[in-house]
């Protein structure tokens, strides 16, 4: 066997254990919205603040008592060298192969925090089947409202009708309508933006048939009652 051939399991263990990892935060943060749905939050900032705390733990007896605690109070916020070392430890490079569930996307999605051209590119490159099919339960805690951003952002000459399909395929995902009711002010505005821009970019085609054209003004339409923008 080459040496090309050989399978490095060490590498597969990382990429394993960040993918174990990412898959428990989604379970955890789920699991924090529906608590907080049933409290009755008055506004989103405390939804999202429910949620943002799920990982912590309650106080032991110890901590309480004054013995030295031995789990920090918010691991996250104050992480210790082990936690640090753990983490980059496990965080395994971007795999050659696309998403294809929620856990492997928010994986793939944190590790671009920075750059929003790569992160269009991933959203332009899966297309709105392939995220339809990979959030069909849901699309996580505050990601519509980054997708929404990113794709204003960013928007391309030439990918529109990629991203009227990605916005399309994201409205039919579960609770569709839930998130966009928790959309802050800055990604209501960039929703409005970005479908501002396609409209114009769907009137200035004229590269495309009269028949595209009304078939790509039809489908924006439709998407924007769906997304609630005033036509």
């Amino acid at each position: 066997m080459e040496k090309s051939d050989m399978i490095n399991f060490s590498s597969l263990e990382k990429e394993l254990q960040a993918a174990l990892e990412a898959d428990r935060k989604y379970q955890r943060e789920n699991n924090a919205k529906f608590r907080a749905l049933n409290q009755n939050v008055a506004s989103y900032e405390e939804f999202r603040d429910i949620v943002l705390a799920s990982h912590l733990k309650p106080l032991d007896r110890k901590d309480i008592s004054g013995a030295p605690r031995r789990q920090p109070w918010n691991p996250i916020a104050f992480g210790t060298k082990h936690e640090s070392a753990l983490s980059e430890e496990v965080q395994p490079k971007l795999s050659e192969n696309q998403p294809r569930s929620a856990s492997e996307f928010i994986r793939d999605w944190r590790r671009f925090a920075g750059s929003s051209l790569e992160k269009y590119s991933l959203l332009v490159s899966l297309g709105g089947k392939a995220l339809q099919e990979i959030f069909r339960t849901e699309v996580g805690l505050g990601l519509l409202g980054e997708f929404l951003l990113i794709l204003s952002q960013c928007l391309k000459s030439g990918d529109e009708e990629i991203v009227i399909g990605v916005l399309d395929g994201l409205s039919r995902t579960g609770r569709f309508g839930l998130n966009l009711s928790l959309l802050n002010q800055a990604e209501q505005k960039a929703c409005e933006e970005l479908f501002h821009k396609l409209q114009i970019a769907a009137g200035d085609s004229s590269d495309t048939s009269v028949a595209c054209e009304a078939s790509l003004t039809a489908k924006l339409k439709a998407l924007m009652g769906k997304y609630g923008i005033q036509k």
